[in-house]
């Protein structure tokens, strides 16, 4: 979301002394209103969803690296802007990037023109996290390690491959789904060099401006290095206003200002009724915050369901007006987009251009097409201009196709009248260097729109009819907590578990990481599962088949040899992962060689082997982050430092090892790590090609490492060594097949969309929760399946008016000649043979199943398929528009 400004009307000129009104001249927006006033208002709810966001950390406090002083130091913020097409350098890379395009004062006048493209760039981490010393932030941010990678990687495209990138890290933190794979490829293919130090100062050459470093490299030699800018990567912080309401509300805080919440209700404070999500939870990247949100309205859901519809008011709905046989009258609308695209396209030239169009009756520049006034006036245009055709040059239609598509509807037509040509994404921000260029393919791209809009016709979408009863595969934490919220809210909810109990992995654990006992609270979850009316527990059952599409789906269950069938609408597939089973370290041969999870289980039974034991180590990342299983399985660090910790305590004297590569323990989590380290835990680490050697010699058990300290090898005698295992998923492509849901190389399932998706599949009607999705500790798991819940109910909630898409393929049976090409090549079933009537054998399309791919129609052989909305003649009708000469 942009940046929203508010007026200070204690400062305010005009507010104060009826003087000066310049933002309301300068607004291109017209979004200045002087006579606004404050306004109290009081509204009655049932339940609060807190989500106050944060405030990055100002580094101007920090005199070492002079952000205040030097012009080329800057945030990482800051440096997000300069890589925007709409930030101050339209998205190029510059020295003095503070500065304004055209400075006015004298000064930075002489300093613009001092203005180069840099050579080198250098990233500073954890600047205002991890730092008790400069700043009272101790944890980790979670988030700046990859913005750090993503920014350098994109400076490099907007730069060329000659800039010289360099991350200084102290760990480097890529703990989530595809984030280890980044960082290799910044490593390997866009070469960023990472550099693992902490810089203590920066230096300005007074002359130059470039900034002069020094820091100890990996061989404790002392490094001295320039560069033209620096990006201090800025932490996470919870501002002092946030705190201060909190305390207002009753909210209780951790240490660090974060909500204070418990691991098996991760997004409920301690005031009853009231939610919480996104950072003020913990510090979290755009993946988790959305997770978050979806399962803060689930819990949210689960107190107000009894009142369920009771304030819901019907949207009054527009009547269709029939357009059949009339001439097209277009409408075409040109959005500016801010600067996105008119600070490089001439967009008045490119609205005056589309009135020349054939069948074009009305033509508009809009400055932000999107804007809820834009869609107002849109609505009175297409009413006053007898508009049956609708045109939008804009941005992606990814995102804002639905908006206009609803506009179209308010102003009763069918909203598949109506086509969107992306002018920013395909244009503007790829020829930001060729005005002209883009000018003119702008022309082109409308031209193109408007010719196939002219053939547009309505669409029918077909209503589904939805059972609203749900299927939960998988019965551990994740799919526990999801019927749970399912079944709180009134829906008939069924656990398919395989095993003869509900709880999967999470019987294995000892505790959290905030320290809670993870078999009590299991307990009391089965059992608040097992006694719920709305919930059918099926153990040891597996799902043999799984036919239908959204809403209407029907599946054979197996359990004890015997085979029953079960219909629903929804199904969430909860199947969690499992740990990886050593095959290095002498494992299996040695009893003092153990897992993570046997650790576990020696302290839930409080073996008195624990007591006879002097040293102990730890090695992590068995399994993980290697050519096999290129992924973090993000839970291992914090397992093990809580591990260590527990023997620390224990016994004092004990010597604890942990062998690492990167401590990774993101959060408040990182509290954990400066414990350990306090009882005198002794961290160790290793490089991916020198890992640590085991032998086992007589009855004395020797891990050899070399120690990056002292950089010679060192041998620890230890009582006994524990494996930090990968987390590794099931791979259960037969599942994946059933419900036509994709599986990533490793086997984990793909989510709809990595960011806006994460708890939900492309397949309509399926979603996604628990380790099966990544691995995740306990109250992760229990947020995605609150989370899947949750976007499972966006459709149960609404199921009498759930439609099919009317872009859907359909048969000219006439023309059909039963080759069948259709019916095998579709990924999602919807091609069949007909069974009776006029047509037997012919091909016939179920439109609820069908996803507008077109693949059927592109392999037809007979000309017999159709993709309503991207016919044949439509199609051609761009392609012969594309070679008009303007």
């Amino acid at each position: 979301m942009p940046l929203k400004y508010a007026i200070n009307p204690d400062i305010c000129l005009k507010l104060t002394k009826d003087k000066c009104g310049t933002c309301e001249e300068v607004c291109p927006a017209n979004a200045i209103d002087y006579t606004q006033t404050e306004e109290h208002i009081t509204i009655n709810a049932g339940s609060i969803i807190y989500s106050p966001g944060f405030t990055p950390f100002d580094p101007s406090k920090f005199d070492n690296y002079q952000y205040a002083n030097f012009p080329n130091v800057i945030t990482s913020m800051e440096f997000e802007r300069i890589l925007s097409a709409t930030g101050p350098t339209m998205g190029h890379v510059t020295t003095f990037p503070k500065l304004p395009l055209n400075p006015k004062k004298k000064k930075d006048k002489l300093l613009a023109q001092k203005r180069k493209d840099p050579k080198k760039i250098a990233w500073f981490q954890c600047v205002g996290s991890r730092d008790i010393n400069k700043c009272d932030n101790p944890y980790c941010s979670s988030v700046c390690c990859m913005y750090a990678v993503k920014e350098a990687i994109i400076a490099k495209e907007h730069a060329g491959g000659d800039l010289d990138c360099s991350i200084f890290y102290m760990d480097m933190r890529t703990p989530g789904k595809e984030f280890e794979k980044y960082y290799e490829n910044a490593k390997d293919k866009h070469g960023i060099n990472f550099i693992r130090t902490k810089v203590h100062s920066v230096t300005e050459n007074p002359e130059t401006h470039d900034l002069n470093i020094r820091y100890v490299d990996d061989f404790g030699q002392i490094v001295d290095d320039t560069y033209d800018m620096i990006v201090l990567s800025v932490g996470l912080e919870i501002s002092e206003e946030t705190k201060a309401l909190s305390e207002k509300l009753g909210i209780d805080l951790t240490s660090n200002g974060f909500c204070k919440t418990n691991s098996f209700e991760p997004v409920t404070s301690s005031r009853d009724g009231i939610y919480i999500s996104g950072v003020f939870n913990n510090p979290k990247d755009i993946p988790d915050s959305v997770l978050d949100a979806s399962a803060a309205a689930s819990a949210a859901g689960d107190a107000l369901s009894s009142a369920r519809d009771t304030l819901t008011k019907s949207v009054e709905k527009i009547e269709e007006i029939n357009v059949v046989g009339e001439r097209p009258r277009i409408g075409a609308f040109i959005c500016d987009c801010g600067s996105n695209i008119k600070g490089v396209v001439d967009c008045e030239a490119v609205t005056e251009y589309a009135k020349t169009l054939p069948y074009v009756e009305f033509a508009d520049e809009s400055m932000y097409a999107c804007s809820q006034d834009a869609q107002s006036k849109m609505v009175d245009f297409i009413k006053e201009k007898n508009l049956n055709r609708i045109v939008i040059a804009a941005c992606t239609p990814k995102t804002h196709e639905p908006l206009f598509q609803e506009t179209l509807a308010n102003s009763g037509l069918n909203k598949y009248l109506f086509e969107m040509t992306n002018i920013r994404n395909h244009n503007s921000w790829v020829h930001k260097n060729n005005p002209d260029i883009a000018t003119q393919k702008a022309k082109d791209l409308v031209r193109m729109a408007v010719a196939k809009a002219a053939l547009a016709e309505p669409l029918k979408e077909e209503k589904i009819n939805v059972n609203d009863s749900v299927v939960v595969v998988g019965g551990g934490l994740a799919g526990m907590t999801s019927a749970k919220s399912l079944a709180t809210q009134g829906y008939s909810t069924h656990i398919i578990e395989k095993n003869n109990q509900l709880g999967g992995e999470a019987h294995k654990l000892y505790k959290t990481a905030q320290g809670e006992d993870v078999q009590t609270q299991l307990n009391e979850l089965i059992k608040e599962v097992e006694n719920n009316d709305n919930i059918t527990v099926h153990c040891n059952t597996t799902l043999e088949s799984a036919d239908g599409f959204v809403g209407n789906f029907k599946s054979t269950l197996k359990s004890d040899d015997k085979e029953f069938e079960l219909e629903y609408g929804i199904a969430v597939l909860a199947t969690g992962a499992k740990a990886f089973v050593p095959d290095e370290y002498e494992y299996g041969n040695d009893e003092r060689i153990i897992t993570s999870l046997d650790l576990d289980k020696m302290f839930k039974v409080n073996d008195t082997k624990l007591d006879t034991i002097n040293s102990a180590v730890f090695i992590q990342c068995v399994g993980s982050r290697q050519p096999d299983r290129p992924y973090c399985s993000r839970v291992c660090c914090t397992h093990s430092i809580d591990n260590a910790i527990e023997l620390k305590k224990r016994n004092p004297k004990m010597n604890v090892f942990i062998i690492y590569r990167d401590i990774r323990t993101y959060g408040e989590s990182e509290l954990l790590y400066k414990e350990a380290r306090n009882l005198g835990v002794i961290f160790i680490r290793y490089e991916v090609d020198k890992k640590p050697e085991v032998t086992i010699k007589g009855k004395n058990l020797f891990i050899k490492v070399t120690d990056h300290v002292l950089n010679m090898p060192v041998e620890i005698k230890t009582d006994m060594l524990t494996l930090a295992t990968a987390i590794v998923p099931r791979k259960d492509e037969k599942l994946a097949n059933f419900f036509k849901v994709p599986l990533n190389d490793e086997g984990f399932f793909i989510e709809k969309h990595a960011k806006l998706g994460p708890a939900e599949f492309a397949t309509s009607g399926v979603f996604l929760a628990g380790s099966g999705h990544y691995p995740k500790p306990v109250n992760e798991a229990i947020t995605q399946g609150r989370a899947s819940a949750s976007r499972a109910l966006t459709l149960l909630a609404k199921k009498d008016s759930l439609f099919t898409s009317g872009i859907i393929a359909n048969v000219d049976p006439l023309k059909c000649s039963e080759c069948g090409v259709c019916v095998s090549i579709c990924p999602y079933s919807a091609p069949m043979f007909a069974t009776e009537g006029r047509f037997e054998g012919k091909a016939e399309v179920n439109p609820v199943l069908c996803k507008g791919c077109g693949l059927c129609v592109a392999s037809c052989r007979s000309g017999a398929l159709h993709l309503r909305g991207f016919d044949t003649n439509q199609i051609f009708s761009q392609i012969f528009a594309l070679g008009e000469v303007v």
